[in-house]
């Protein structure tokens, strides 16, 4: 998995938010995926808990947000309508002290408007240390970045508990409806 890293083996693909009510493309999730020399291509079920076991995870989750964000803007190059586009962030990020001057950089870096970036959480990373975890969702609310629950109802299901953070959507997970 770290040899991965170096030698550039991971790629996204780009899953599209599409709006019911006129089928079109609203905004896209980046989904990391690794390109295996021999095992072909695997899922995040494949290599997640080995990343986050042995710390990959944190740069992992950077080359995605940085990837993420250049490809908004080339596609923005290339005459595409402008729209957002949404990446997970694992727990070892978010709460990594340099976590919101890295979002800053990769927006700023990459010439993307905050406005067509969304970070998706879930309820357990926003539940591990609630006033740091609002600190830094104010924080990223205040540059402009959108912010999502995601799997919601896996956790602590707290509806109440919403209501304290800075969010603009609510992903619910499939068991919980």
């Amino acid at each position: 998995l770290r040899k991965a890293c170096d030698r550039g083996e991971f790629v996204l693909y780009y899953q599209p938010r599409i709006r019911v009510s006129d089928r079109r493309i609203t905004g896209v999730e980046a989904l990391l995926r690794w390109q295996h020399p021999t095992r072909g291509l695997l899922t995040p079920a494949d290599f997640m808990p080995v990343a986050v076991e042995s710390g990959l995870i944190r740069e992992m989750d950077q080359w995605v947000l940085t990837a993420a964000c250049a490809q908004n803007i080339a596609w923005q190059d290339q005459g595409l309508p402008a729209m957002r586009v949404s990446v997970n962030i694992s727990q070892s990020f978010f709460h990594h002290h340099g976590f919101v001057g890295f979002v800053q950089q990769a927006v700023a870096e990459s010439g993307l408007s905050p406005e067509y970036l969304e970070l998706e959480l879930t309820e357990t990373i926003a539940m591990a240390n609630t006033d740091m975890a609002i600190g830094r969702l104010n924080e990223l609310t205040a540059m402009g970045i959108h912010l999502s629950i995601d799997d919601f109802g896996t956790g602590y299901s707290s509806l109440s508990y919403l209501q304290r953070l800075s969010l603009n959507m609510v992903k619910i997970d499939q068991s919980f409806v």
